[in-house]
């Protein structure tokens, strides 16, 4: 009986309120994990690993030892929250992505919000994300961020936080809802008493989006998904979501401009693409206008995009708002537009670019996470409380150099959440990133990808990094799931 012997510990448990007391809407799950055997609890744990195997649910780390291609660890018992704490939340990140819009509109266009003083006008200029190419774009409806990951963590007092906004290529949903698949297989008698929230209708929803920003003029839109190949990190991703929506899967060399179009070489001959749904960052994507030495773009698609003959999501020059001094100011951006309170709260940060502010980070380094705030995955990041003397005196040169390249986060106490080590249950920290997209309607997917550090006391749940994943479930209401009147979808 796992869940018998487990330790909730001195954090906000996804599953128990205290030790052996289960969360009104995990005491069916519980009962069902606690009535199997270990040896049963583990099979099916493996039989999960190899579906994911066998789905190809695989992904990539840049100079890995052991070659390159893995499967994300994946943890069977998932995580439960009920509708009454996950409709907050949804309303929240449908606030922060309508402001996000508001701003990259403003800042590449009217620029009000650097007039007004409100966000730095030389914070905006120096972020590497800011791309001076894009001023004066307006993209179809005014929609910069069409597809959001916001990755979200919970105290230990149960608040949720924003701990940082995905609004330029965000990965993680097709091993969200893949997670999804193996759940009801591993778990079928627990999934068919209902209750939990379907994300099975995202790539349709996906697809709605990327046609939303057709031409009207075109009757039949083709959709392509852009990726870098097959070498990139999140390939299998990439080729995932186009077949899913039933769109092409091409590469910079498939692509040309031609008679003042994006088109696509096929067997037939030329053929238009009215919508990207890009994987590639923006740098790399029209060597014309960016990098003159990418080989994965497509030269001259930037003056197409700009002419409105060819739709992009996300739009380019999207990647300002996931600098992570930017982030800091999008409560701000919040009551600007929308004149309203944040729903959510940021995470209290510190910018080092402030000489205040940076001589208290660099007192409290053995408390804080620091960020660099172009770097994602796990790097350049510091957690103070884990880090060598050695370490923490290298990010105090780092910031010193160039300290608009930094932020401090105080460390928060992660929520945790029951996970299967080597036949035990610990408790591990967790992370959230729920999705949202952003088209003639804002639509979340209920849940989202919950990430796992899975070595013991770590705080870094990033798949880089040694991280898994486990399923999310939302249910209708806190005790559907112990009834057998909703059925599953």
């Amino acid at each position: 009986m796992l869940f018998q012997s487990y330790d909730p510990g001195d954090f906000y448990d996804e599953l128990f309120l205290a030790a052996g007391q289960p969360r009104p809407e995990a005491e069916l799950l519980v009962r069902k994990v606690d009535s199997l055997p270990v040896e049963e609890i583990q099979r099916r744990q493996q039989l999960a690993q190899n579906f994911l195997m066998k789905m190809g649910a695989t992904f990539n780390v840049y100079g890995a030892e052991g070659g390159i291609e893995r499967i994300i660890p994946f943890d069977i018992i998932p995580r439960l929250m009920n509708a009454t704490e996950w409709w907050p939340l949804e309303r929240g990140l449908k606030q922060r992505i309508t402001a996000l819009n508001c701003f990259l509109q403003d800042v590449y266009n009217d620029q009000k919000i650097l007039k007004d003083r409100v966000i730095p006008e030389e914070l905006i200029l120096s972020a590497n994300g800011f791309l001076k190419p894009c001023i004066g774009l307006k993209p179809p409806h005014g929609i910069w961020c069409h597809i959001a990951g916001i990755d979200m963590v919970r105290d230990r007092d149960g608040a949720w936080y924003v701990l940082e906004d995905n609004v330029r290529c965000p990965s993680g949903v097709s091993y969200f809802l893949e997670n999804r698949q193996v759940m009801k297989r591993t778990f079928p008698e627990v999934f068919n008493r209902g209750g939990v929230l379907p994300v099975d209708e995202y790539p349709g929803h996906l697809l709605d989006t990327l046609l939303h920003l057709a031409p009207d003029q075109v009757d039949n839109p083709t959709v392509v998904v852009l990726s870098p190949g097959i070498y990139n990190s999140a390939y299998f991703e990439h080729a995932y979501l186009a077949q899913k929506m039933g769109a092409e899967l091409v590469e910079g060399r498939d692509l040309v401009i031609a008679d003042g179009y994006l088109q696509m070489r096929t067997t037939r001959g030329l053929k238009r693409v009215d919508v990207i749904y890009r994987r590639i960052d923006d740098d790399f994507i029209d060597p014309l206008a960016f990098r003159p030495d990418s080989l994965l773009g497509i030269p001259g698609l930037l003056e197409v995009y700009r002419q409105g003959r060819v739709a992009i999501a996300n739009a380019l020059g999207t990647g300002v708002a996931d600098d992570k001094v930017i982030y800091t100011y999008v409560p701000a951006m919040i009551r600007y537009y929308l004149g309203e309170d944040p729903i959510l709260n940021n995470v209290p940060t510190y910018l080092c670019w402030e000489e205040d502010q940076r001589a208290y980070v660099l007192d409290h380094l053995d408390e804080l996470v620091v960020k660099a705030a172009g770097e994602s995955g796990g790097y350049g990041m510091l957690i103070g409380s884990q880090a060598s003397e050695e370490e923490r005196q290298k990010f105090a040169r780092l910031i010193q150099e160039n300290p608009r390249n930094y932020i401090a986060q105080k460390t928060l106490s992660l929520s945790r959440s029951p996970t299967l080590i080597d036949g035990e249950l610990v408790g591990c920290h967790v992370d959230l990133r729920p999705y949202i997209l952003c088209g003639e309607t804002i639509n979340v997917t209920p849940g989202g990808f919950t990430r796992v550090a899975m070595r013991k006391g770590s705080l870094v749940v990033n798949s880089s990094q040694g991280g898994g994943s486990k399923d999310t479930w939302v249910l209708t209401d806190a005790g559907d799931l112990n009834s057998t009147q909703v059925q599953v979808q």
